[in-house]
């Protein structure tokens, strides 16, 4: 039986950006269209403006009013946007703001319908976007809450890394307090189920790095890998998660050693992100562990500087597009496989039967 096609749903970002840019270019390849069928949330006024900014004639969104109408073999878009919406490339606009949070809303609500299967983001204005509706630090804590999710992870996910931190949006200072041995157990836990099930990894190997230059040099530079991460580590292991560390970052990603584990965990933000953005920022994507929906998206901002100018790589984004239908088959087979397991059976030999057992089951010679 042929596989139903993934529906992609894709929130348009902050509108004087280069979300447009990004979406428009990658959609403008029809190969697309065996992949997913893409359905953008936004204006068909914005993304005609776009367009004439960036000189893009042969390529047009088919207007659809709801996701049940998407045509398959068509870049669709469902408009959530005024007429009266202004665009003012390169700036960072209350309207703006506004017309992201109104393109995130509709499409998480057709996610939670079962409209779409999945959801790319675009990047949207942290500043801007902040309103009595949207209050939170970016799009990872928003969906968190909108999803009801108990924890979720972000990670970023290149063709050679895949790196999750325990600390997400938090100033420096505040990130010690908040490294605690119940933070990173949840963290591992979340890590190694979703390489297991959103990147069908059957046993993986996880790195995670210190807090202190050198790991702490044996508690000469701080205590917390002694006292907090170490414990950890042996906590999860009793759980049955490969987790190996810790490790100091600089060594950790300097020497290449990142390259042999599946998934990592960092202790902060800019821990992670600043080897992962050095060595993937063109193909790197953004994917938040732990909801019960799959969102992606590119690892670049707004880039308001360049918005309108025809230089934004859709690269990030067309990964973002592909991962996000990549998990979303990982996680159908992972499903299908885990839905009838074996029962586990408990065989009692009592020791005045063992005279019957057949002796073959007793040789201990390995079989050649």
């Amino acid at each position: 039986m042929e596989a139903k096609p993934i529906i992609a749903g894709i929130s348009h970002g902050d509108i004087n950006g280069v979300g447009y840019e990004v979406i428009i270019k990658t959609l403008m390849d029809p190969m697309i269209n065996d992949l997913c069928v893409p359905v953008v949330y936004g204006s068909p006024k914005v993304a005609a403006y776009h367009r004439k900014a960036l000189n893009i004639n042969n390529f047009s969104f088919n207007n659809i009013r709801s996701a049940d109408e998407a045509n398959h073999r068509k870049a669709n878009m469902i408009n959530c946007l005024d007429d009266n919406i202004r665009v003012e490339l390169g700036k960072s606009t209350p309207q703006g703001g506004e017309a992201a949070l109104a393109s995130l809303e509709r499409a998480l609500d057709d996610l939670k319908a079962g409209k779409i299967n999945v959801l790319v983001t675009g990047p949207i204005d942290k500043n801007n976007i902040q309103s009595e509706k949207f209050s939170f630090k970016g799009h990872t804590e928003y969906l968190r809450a909108k999803a009801g999710a108990d924890d979720v992870l972000m990670l970023m996910v290149s063709e050679n890394m895949r790196i999750g931190f325990a600390t997400g949006h938090l100033p420096l200072r505040k990130v010690p307090e908040a490294i605690t041995h119940d933070l990173i157990v949840r963290k591992l836990k979340l890590l190694n189920h979703s390489l297991i099930a959103d990147f069908a990894i059957r046993k993986p190997r996880i790195a995670i790095l210190g807090l202190n230059p050198h790991a702490g040099e044996n508690s000469l530079l701080g205590s917390e890998e002694i006292e907090v991460i170490i414990p950890a580590i042996r906590q999860a292991e009793k759980e049955g998660i490969m987790v190996f560390g810790p490790f100091p970052s600089d060594g950790f990603f300097g020497a290449g050693s990142f390259a042999r584990f599946d998934g990592i965990l960092s202790m902060y933000h800019d821990q992670g992100l600043s080897p992962f953005k050095a060595l993937s920022f063109d193909s790197g994507v953004n994917y938040t562990a732990g909801l019960p929906f799959i969102r992606t998206s590119p690892v670049h901002g707004t880039a308001f500087p360049i918005a309108g100018k025809g230089e934004a790589s859709e690269s990030s984004f067309r990964q973002a597009l592909f991962l996000a239908c990549t998990i979303y088959r990982n996680r159908q087979m992972h499903a299908e496989i885990t839905k009838n397991p074996l029962r586990h059976q408990d065989i009692e030999i009592h020791a005045d039967k063992v005279d019957e057992l057949p002796p073959e089951l007793f040789n201990t010679e390995p079989s050649l």
